[in-house]
């Protein structure tokens, strides 16, 4: 899940962005901002960077198990062509 400190801080940005002349909107935009950035990013399913790392590993750890797998049915073929 995305980062609410960051929602908020993107929000602020953005509002920081409205040029001076619109000031008296920026509390009620600064609010419109986080409101579409949490529904936006909520909708995405971001996962963390742990999430991902974690997920990276096993995939790795699959994947050398497979290569594994594929070796000793390469041999047994072989083998049982002789």
């Amino acid at each position: 899940m995305f980062d609410p400190k960051s929602i908020d801080d993107i929000a602020s940005r953005l509002s920081d962005a409205i040029p001076p002349g619109l000031s008296t909107f920026k509390d009620d935009m600064e609010k419109n901002f986080r409101a579409i950035l949490q529904s936006v990013l909520g909708k995405m399913e971001l996962v963390t960077r742990e999430e991902f790392e974690v997920q990276k590993g096993v995939l790795a750890k699959t994947r050398s198990r497979l290569e594994a797998l594929e070796k000793r049915v390469t041999e047994m073929e072989t083998n049982s062509s002789k």
